[in-house]
C-alpha cells in the first residue's frame, strides 16, 4: 500500500499529463530553444572567422558569453511567460471543480499536498529541459568547448528562477478566484520586477533578472541563492494560508502578514551572507592571484564612498570592474554610494569623486581603472604592492562551425516526438 505522499505525487504527475498547457510548453520548448541555439552558434562562428571573415575576436571568446547565455535566454522567456500557466492550472483546476476540498479531507496535510505540487512541477520543467541538453550535445560534437563549473552556475541560477517563478504562479493561483486572475497577478509581479529593473538599473541586486545575470557573469554568490530559495518558498507558505476552503478572512490576512514578515526576515538574513566564488574560466569576477594575495594582507576596514549616480555609466565599471571584485577578497568592507539623485545633475563639487578610507587614512581618485586602483589601494593600507602582478591571458574558445542539424533536431524531430506523445496519453 502507497503512503499519502506517493499517492500525491502519482495523483499529480497524472494531472500534469493531462494538463494541454504542459504539452503546449513541450511543443514550444524545441522551436524556442532551437532558435536560441541556431543563432548563438551562428554569431560565435562568425566571431571565429568562419568562412575565411575576420578573427579579431577569436581570443576572447568564452563560450557562456557566446553560446551557454544566449541559449539558455529561450529557457527564462519560457518560465516568464508560459509555465506559470502550467503551475497555476494545477491548482486553480482543484479549486474550481471541488477535488481540493476532498483531498483536504484525506490523510495527507496541506504541507504534502503543497510539496507534491512543487516536486512534479519541479520534474516537469526538467522534461522541458531536454532540449538544452540535445543542444550541449550536439556543441560538443561540433567540437565546442564547456567549462563545468560555469556550466553547473548557469543550470543552478536558471534552477532558482524556476522555484521562484513557480512558487509566484502557486501562490496567485491560491489567492485569485480564477485561473485567469491568477494569470493576471503573475503577470503583474513580473512587470513590477521589470520595472524595478528599469527604474534603478544596477541598484537592486535581487530582481529575478538582475539575480539570474549574476550567474550568467559566471558568480556564484550565497545571497543570491539564499534569498531567491526565502522568496520562492515564502509563496508556497502564502498558497498555505490561502487554500484551505473554510479559513476566515480574518485568518489569511494575519496568515499573510506573518509570512510577509518571515520572507523580509529570511531574505534579510540571506543578503547579508558575505560567500561569493568566481567559476568564470577567464577569471573575470576577480583580480590577478597576486594582487588578491596583497590585498588579503589587509586588516582593517575598508569605507567606500562614491559620488555617482545612479545612471552614470561609471558607477557601473566601477561596481562590475572594481568593488565586486574588492567585496569578494576583503572580508571588512562598507560601500555608500552619496549621490542624491539619479541623473549626477547639481551634485557639487565632489561629482564624480570616490574616496576610500582605511584606518582613518584616506585617498580619492575618480579613476575606474582597475591597475590605478589596486596601486593607490596598496599605499593607503601600506602593503607592498605584489612583485609579479600579471596572470596568463585567457585564450579563448574559437569555433568557427555552422549547426549543422540543429533546425532538423529542434524543429521537426522535438516537435514530432512531442504530438506523438500528446496523441498517446489522451488517447489513453
Amino acid at each position: 500500500m502507497r503512503s499519502p505522499s506517493a499517492w500525491l505525487v502519482a495523483k499529480e504527475f497524472r494531472e500534469l499529463f493531462r494538463s494541454r498547457a504542459y504539452w503546449l510548453l513541450l511543443l514550444m520548448m524545441g522551436p524556442l530553444a532551437g532558435h536560441s541555439f541556431i543563432a548563438a552558434v551562428n554569431l560565435y562562428a562568425e566571431a571565429s572567422g568562419v568562412g575565411g571573415g575576420p578573427s579579431a575576436l577569436a581570443q576572447g571568446l568564452s563560450p557562456l558569453d557566446g553560446m551557454l547565455v544566449p541559449f539558455f535566454g529561450a529557457y527564462d522567456i519560457a518560465v516568464t511567460l508560459l509555465f506559470p500557466f502550467v503551475a497555476i492550472r494545477l491548482v486553480a483546476s482543484e479549486k474550481a471543480n471541488g477535488g481540493l476540498k476532498l483531498i483536504l479531507q484525506g490523510p495527507a496535510g496541506l504541507g504534502r499536498i503543497l510539496a507534491a505540487k512543487g516536486l512534479v512541477l519541479l520534474a516537469g520543467w526538467a522534461v522541458a529541459w531536454t532540449p538544452a541538453w540535445i543542444g550541449l550535445l550536439l556543441w560538443k560534437c561540433y567540437g565546442g568547448s564547456l567549462y563545468a563549473p560555469e556550466l553547473l552556475n548557469l543550470l543552478l541560477g536558471h534552477a532558482l528562477r524556476v522555484i521562484l517563478g513557480t512558487g509566484v504562479a502557486v501562490a496567485a493561483a491560491a489567492v485569485a478566484t480564477s485561473a485567469s486572475s491568477a494569470a493576471i497577478v503573475t503577470l503583474g509581479f513580473t512587470v513590477g520586477t521589470w520595472v524595478l529593473d528599469f527604474v534603478a538599473p544596477g541598484r537592486v541586486s535581487y530582481t529575478p533578472a538582475a539575480a539570474l545575470r549574476t550567474f550568467e557573469l559566471g558568480q556564484l554568490r550565497l545571497s543570491m541563492v539564499l534569498v531567491q530559495l526565502a522568496v520562492g518558498l515564502a509563496c508556497f507558505a502564502l498558497a498555505a494560508v490561502w487554500l484551505p476552503p473554510g479559513r476566515s478572512a480574518r485568518a489569511r490576512f494575519a496568515g499573510t502578514a506573518a509570512v510577509a514578515m518571515g520572507c523580509c526576515l529570511l531574505a534579510w538574513m540571506g543578503s547579508r551572507a558575505r560567500p561569493s566564488w568566481d567559476v568564470s574560466e577567464n577569471r573575470r569576477n576577480s583580480f590577478p592571484p597576486a594582487a588578491e594575495t596583497a590585498l588579503r594582507q589587509i586588516r582593517g576596514q575598508l569605507h567606500v564612498t562614491v559620488f555617482l549616480a545612479q545612471e552614470d555609466p561609471r558607477l557601473m565599471d566601477l561596481d562590475r570592474g572594481f568593488l565586486s571584485k574588492l567585496e569578494r577578497v576583503l572580508p571588512l568592507i562598507e560601500i555608500r554610494n552619496a549621490a542624491r539623485s539619479r541623473a549626477g545633475l547639481f551634485e557639487g563639487e565632489h561629482y564624480g569623486e570616490v574616496w576610500y578610507e582605511i584606518d582613518g587614512r584616506k585617498a580619492m581618485s575618480r579613476s575606474t581603472i582597475e591597475p590605478v586602483l589596486l596601486q593607490m589601494l596598496y599605499q593607503l593600507a601600506q602593503v607592498p604592492p605584489p612583485v609579479h602582478s600579471e596572470e596568463m591571458a585567457f585564450g579563448g574558445h574559437p569555433l568557427a562551425v555552422r549547426p549543422v542539424g540543429a533546425a532538423w533536431l529542434f524543429q521537426l524531430l522535438w516537435p514530432g516526438a512531442v504530438a506523438l506523445a500528446w496523441w498517446l496519453q489522451f488517447r489513453r
